[in-house]
């Protein structure tokens, strides 16, 4: 590369897209996977009436509305035999590291040390992205669809703020990693986005708008032997007294012959 110049690469709009929306699905749902808040239990029997249950699929905690003392590790062996909690580990985790991997994968085709970004491998690692996603999903609409129905010791179970979580982070991937996909189909390969060389001269590379020519109407002149638009006999006669003349001044004013002007009349 000469000497003074640098590559301008601007990457394309799709891929920025997918890139921000990747990372903050995958810290969604790491945050709904770990945490025990899949749904609430409150009104248990032989409890206090501000005692709830928060469970989820690792742990299970007990909690008081009264306190912030919170007691995890809680024993529930028919609730952990429930198949949607086997399946729900399972697939969360699979969706995480699914999603690192769309983004390890995505990376190389979205970074521009090239002249245009690789399509393909950036199409490759949406396709796993949107795949994670779908992982988050699924496990989170079965375990609200029958959460009521997984043994619990009360009839008012809430959802949890997990659920919530899950279905936010899943939806960010699914569309991060679709609109990174569409790439792959060449519908959007970048031909109205080709990057293009700068020299570095220390000048603004702004071109500069040619100078706009202004043409001036010519105005026609007439000639005229005096710039005055009136003459001295434009004025007709005059009967303005003349003052007499002393006889001091009969030399000066016979000696001059020239015509009057408008300031004598």
């Amino acid at each position: 590369m000469p000497s003074g110049t640098f590559i301008h690469f601007r990457t394309p709009g799709i891929l920025i897209f997918g890139m921000v929306l990747a990372p903050c699905g995958w810290v969604l749902d790491l945050t709904s996977t770990v945490a025990p808040n899949w749904r609430t239990i409150h009104s248990i029997p032989s409890e206090s009436t501000d005692t709830f249950l928060q469970q989820g699929i690792w742990d299970i905690c007990r909690a008081s509305t009264t306190s912030r003392d919170i007691r995890c590790n809680q024993q529930d062996e028919p609730y952990f035999n429930q198949q949607i909690i086997e399946v729900a580990q399972g697939m969360m985790v699979a969706s995480l590291i699914l999603t690192i991997i769309g983004i390890c994968v995505a990376i190389p085709g979205v970074r521009c040390w090239r002249e245009r970004p690789n399509w393909t491998v950036a199409g490759l690692g949406g396709l796993l992205i949107f795949c994670s996603g779908v992982l988050t999903i699924i496990p989170i609409a079965w375990y609200t669809h029958i959460m009521n129905n997984i043994t619990a010791s009360s009839t008012d179970i809430r959802v949890g703020y997990c659920i919530v979580l899950g279905y936010i982070g899943g939806i960010l991937e699914v569309l991060g990693g679709f609109v990174m996909f569409i790439g792959i189909c060449r519908c959007c390969d970048g031909r109205n986005r080709s990057e293009r060389v700068v020299a570095d001269t220390g000048k603004s590379t702004r071109i500069q708008p040619a100078p706009r020519r202004i043409t001036v109407p010519s105005i026609p002149r007439t000639s005229s032997a005096s710039s005055v638009p009136y003459s001295r006999d434009s004025f007709g006669p005059t009967d303005f007294p003349r003052a007499k003349s002393n006889g001091n001044n009969s030399k000066a004013s016979s000696s001059y012959g020239g015509q009057p002007y408008d300031a004598d009349l």
